[in-house]
């Protein structure tokens, strides 16, 4: 495949491209490691966050408050730099960029399915009560059903801070389409210069996110309604 790109697009520009499109695919691996495994977290922290036990709401608002006040790049740093430093030994950069990435994920969707949670009527709450329905019953059966209609658009466009968060783990030497780009932009090869490479990447980023951004409004669209109900996660 390599040496098809080298013969359509010659060289090196067809072999700068078949490496960036092929690290494109761990780019996109690491997107959906984050958005599964921040997802499972979110769900947890959400279901604490509207529970009736104070201590679990505090819990979890500490949770999404510090790390949506910390710094993606600083979580990398910690895990992928800050971790093998201490305990003196070595942490693989995927492990490493997947829990720095899942829990900035966790964080931003437990605020926004909380919202989503939030903009269900309180009738809704106090109707399946009356019933004789408890917490869990009333959450599975009464309230996800609705809160997933608020959830959905914001929850999709949410995909494209995860896309973009990505491109920063290559300062752990995780091997995405910023680390490759990076390494051909400093290369002293003809036809690399940063000016060719960095548009480049920018292009396949966007292939990448527009599409989400553009379902997200069809989704925001389509369902109605949704627009400034639900808490948003900040970009």
């Amino acid at each position: 495949m390599k040496d098809l790109f080298a013969e359509i697009f010659g060289k090196p520009f067809g072999i700068v491209l078949y490496q960036l499109l092929d690290a494109t695919q761990f780019t996109i691996y690491l997107a959906l490691i984050a958005f599964l495994g921040g997802g499972l977290v979110a769900l947890a922290i959400t279901i604490l966050r509207v529970a009736p036990s104070k201590n679990a709401k505090r819990v979890s608002a500490a949770y999404t408050w510090v790390f949506q006040s910390v710094p993606l790049l600083m979580l990398l740093f910690l895990l992928g730099l800050g971790v093998p430093r201490l305990t003196g030994s070595n942490i693989n950069p995927w492990i490493a960029a997947s829990c720095a990435l899942t829990l900035y994920t966790s964080a931003y969707l437990a605020d926004v399915w909380r919202g989503a949670i939030e903009s269900v009527p309180r009738g809704q709450w106090e109707g399946a009560a009356a019933l004789g329905l408890r917490f869990i019953p009333v959450l599975r059966l009464v309230i996800m059903p609705q809160a997933v209609r608020f959830a959905l658009a914001p929850t999709v466009g949410f995909m494209v801070q995860i896309i973009k968060g990505t491109s920063l783990a290559y300062i752990i030497g995780f091997h995405d389409l910023m680390n490759t780009g990076k390494r051909w932009a400093n290369a002293p090869v003809d036809g690399t210069e940063p000016f060719v490479i960095f548009p480049l990447m920018a292009l396949i980023y966007f292939a990448l996110c527009y599409p989400l951004s553009l379902y997200s409004r069809h989704l925001e669209k389509r369902l109605g309604g949704v627009r400034g109900r639900v808490v948003k996660p900040a970009a």
